[in-house]
């Protein structure tokens, strides 16, 4: 990552960043620009460094921001219709804290939208192609942000992550995927998708850099009461694992998943031993419930966060209105694209009175167990190794159609999620036809740091 200096100027970081956005508009990472406001901090930067003032550790570097992270430059839309032209008057307190050490938004990422998806074909301003073959998905919802790092065009961008949703962008397009620990990062000043697994995290190129940011942006904060006190403390050289033993999840290397994708655990696992670890086949029962358990938790959790979108005190309002039921009925239908409304219903039906204890009070007991099974095998190891996804990077359009071929993408990313356990996508090597392929280390609450300097030691090796 390179910092401003007398040496290096903020202004050709952040010029030479939206030169190359520009070069790559194609493959529609972001849905705005932030050029004149971009440049604008950046001559600021480079006239404090001519003054000898301090400018933090990441001056003049360019990042990307998810368009679901609100700032007052240009319009926070979560790839919505429902917000096209929001304008918010505040900024998000990880956006605040990077700004503050120098960093410099040059653009808001493409998403699906409110984060429903995990391809980046549900936004609203339309898909995000694959930094490596533009027929195929970007992943999502944060496809933009992986798009944007994967090209070169920043060497960071920001994220969130409800049940895969950093991870598996990651893994498709080859960067680092950072989902730490619920609570580590401020969720003030990000669009809700559902408030007891949304975490904010990044990407980036390497290991180095995603823990660079992640020292920055986390910590306590009083406007979000979920937040924990700041553990990511250590240098990535000290976070080192007690026992040295992992844990290769064979729930998740049997059948349906694609014949590279094992290979790439299992030669991963094969650099591990070879680094000095213990790797031992594990099998968490409970896993196989976890996808069940996240579609009805979930689903809950975002249809009573977007009620508050009714037409009236802010978003879409639609002009088709002939009585007080047409501003909400007809807004909310213009407003929400396929996937936010099969969310919204599905919540609403879990929660409904007749359904509540049958599914929802239900999957929050099993969300429990699931929590304790996991606790069970932390006693024993360090971190858990798994598949991203089941397969690399699916074409375009190939699962539209099909909602639950969609979700079970997710079958890999929603465990963690589901526990607030912290978990990274590091890249891993690639498929037959050349798409990247990453893994996933899965690690008990707050030992965020101790996964990544697992993936460090293995990096580029």
């Amino acid at each position: 990552m390179i910092i401003a200096d007398k040496n290096t100027k903020a202004v050709d970081l952040v010029r030479a960043a939206l030169e190359k956005a520009k070069e790559y508009e194609e493959y529609h990472a972001f849905i705005s620009m932030n050029e004149a406001r971009a440049l604008e901090h950046a001559r600021e930067i480079d006239a404090k460094i001519e003054k000898g003032e301090p400018v933090g550790r990441l001056a003049g570097v360019p990042f990307a921001l998810k368009d679901n992270y609100l700032s007052p430059e240009g319009m926070t839309t979560a790839a919505a219709k429902m917000l096209e032209d929001f304008a918010s008057p505040i900024t998000a307190t990880a956006v605040k804290k990077l700004e503050a050490e120098g960093a410099i938004m040059i653009g808001r990422a493409n998403l699906d939208a409110y984060a429903h998806g995990g391809s980046t074909e549900n936004s609203y301003f339309g898909p995000t192609s694959n930094a490596h073959d533009k027929t195929r998905v970007a992943g999502g919802s944060s496809g933009g942000s992986a798009v944007a790092v994967a090209l070169d065009i920043v060497p960071f961008a920001l994220g969130s992550d409800t049940g895969g949703s950093i991870r598996q962008p990651a893994s498709f397009n080859g960067v680092v995927g950072v989902k730490p620990t619920y609570g580590t990062v401020s969720r003030y000043g990000v669009v809700a998708m559902a408030s007891s697994t949304d975490v904010m995290g990044c990407f980036a190129k390497n290991v180095e850099d995603a823990n660079l940011i992640m020292s920055i942006i986390a910590g306590k904060d009083a406007k979000d009461s979920t937040t924990l006190n700041d553990f990511w403390t250590k240098n990535l050289a000290d976070a080192k694992p007690e026992k040295k033993k992992i844990g290769l999840i064979t729930d998740f290397m049997g059948e349906g998943i694609d014949e590279d994708v094992k290979k790439t655990v299992k030669d991963y696992a094969a650099k591990l031993k070879k680094a000095g670890y213990t790797v031992e086949d594990v099998n968490i029962p409970m896993l196989k419930y976890a996808l069940a358990i996240y579609y009805i938790v979930q689903p809950a959790e975002v249809a009573s966060n977007l009620s508050r979108y009714d037409g009236i005190r802010y978003g879409h309002r639609s002009s088709d209105i002939k009585g007080l039921n047409d501003v909400y009925s007809n807004s909310r239908n213009e407003g929400f694209m396929s996937e936010n409304k099969r969310r919204i219903l599905i919540g609403n039906f879990v929660l409904s009175s007749g359904f509540f204890d049958a599914y929802f009070v239900k999957a929050q007991k099993a969300r429990t167990l699931l929590i304790n099974a996991y606790n069970d095998v932390f006693k024993e190891y360090d971190a858990l190794l798994c598949p991203v996804s089941p397969r690399p990077a699916f074409k375009l359009g190939e699962n539209t159609s099909d909602p639950l071929q969609m979700y079970l993408e997710d079958v890999m990313t929603v465990p963690p999620s589901m526990a607030g356990i912290p978990a990274i996508s590091v890249p891993a090597g690639k498929s037959k036809e050349g798409l990247p392929i990453g893994v996933q280390l899965v690690g008990p609450r707050q030992s965020d740091q101790i996964l990544l300097h697992i993936a460090s030691e293995l990096e580029d090796k």
